[in-house]
């Protein structure tokens, strides 16, 4: 069992003992989502594809958030907010943009990539290295900025 799938289930024990009601359901949606790819794929998922399923949840809930405000409902955005403050917690530290920069640069290098044609090949050095670490739209737009 990986590392943070021991640490996710520890944290909806604890969640059940303080009798946190939200933040047990937001943890129960993490282990339901981990339990699902798992049994669709056949596979155990190591701690790498779980920060990319985390990462991916909160992007949702993000989107979530834009949808709610534009309809005029804070209390559900709210509800949003909550979850990605839970599952921010299993995500490692955040990047600031200036070291997302360093490594889109490192990769612009390495891949020796000069127009656009070459994003992908930057992309796939960079994700990576940044992945649940940084909002993947954030690094796209590092990169065409470099490379436009």
């Amino acid at each position: 069992m990986s590392t943070l799938k021991e640490t996710l289930a520890q944290a909806t024990k604890d969640a059940m003992k303080a009798r946190d009601k939200d933040r047990l359901a937001t943890l129960r949606l993490i282990n339901a989502e981990i339990k699902r790819v798992e049994v669709d794929e056949r596979i155990e998922l190591d701690d790498a594809r779980i920060l990319a399923l985390l990462d991916k949840m909160t992007k949702q809930r993000r989107d979530s958030i834009a949808q709610y405000e534009k309809a005029g409902r804070p209390e559900l955005a709210a509800v949003e907010q909550a979850e990605i403050d839970v599952i921010k917690e299993f995500l490692p530290e955040q990047l600031d943009e200036a070291e997302i920069a360093g490594i889109v640069d490192k990769a612009v290098q390495d891949t020796g990539a000069s127009g656009m044609a070459d994003m992908g090949k930057v992309m796939a050095q960079v994700k990576p290295q940044v992945q649940g670490r940084a909002d993947m739209g954030t690094v796209s737009k590092l990169v065409k900025a470099r490379l436009g």
